[in-house]
């Protein structure tokens, strides 16, 4: 990847200066370069990374495995394009393995989660079974380790 698209991804609030130091050329040369990836797509937003544990009324995140037809002529980009356009979906991807999309979504509490999958997700054509996984705690997201405020234990060693 691109050693400029790595740097802003670490932290997307570093100026052009700053990124300009780091790779070694000049400011004018990195907001060129950032227009050029954001007019391509590449770039897509920016956005923080939240330590939702921090937060009051976080809600829940749920991880939907969710197996579907695929259709003739469209595959799963179809469907899983539509799956996509739900508010509540946070990320939707397909995947290898027991089940073809994962798909990240956010809810007030276990009930919204709950109805947006019996009620609009189960409810598609061409999804045939779904699983939802809730997330209980969170140690790493987007590449950052989320502090507990908990501290490192060392873990005895024995022989």
């Amino acid at each position: 990847m691109d050693p400029l698209l790595e740097l802003l991804q670490a932290s997307s609030r570093r100026t052009p200066a700053e990124l300009a130091h780091a790779l070694g050329t000049t400011a004018e040369d990195v907001t060129s370069r950032i227009a050029a990836a954001e007019a391509a797509g590449a770039i897509l937003g920016y956005q923080a990374v939240v330590d939702h544990s921090k937060v009051e009324n976080r809600g829940v995140t749920a991880l939907i495995e969710v197996k579907i037809s695929p259709e003739q002529g469209g595959g799963f980009d179809r469907l899983a394009r539509r799956i996509s356009q739900y508010p509540q979906v946070r990320d939707c991807m397909l995947m290898s393995g027991d089940y073809d999309l994962a798909v990240l979504v956010d809810g007030k509490d276990l009930y919204e989660v709950a109805r947006f999958v019996s009620e609009k997700l189960s409810a598609l054509r061409g999804v045939l079974s779904t699983g939802t996984l809730f997330e209980l705690k969170v140690y790493k997201q987007a590449g950052f380790i989320v502090d507990h405020g908990e501290q490192e234990e060392r873990l005895p060693v024995t022989p």
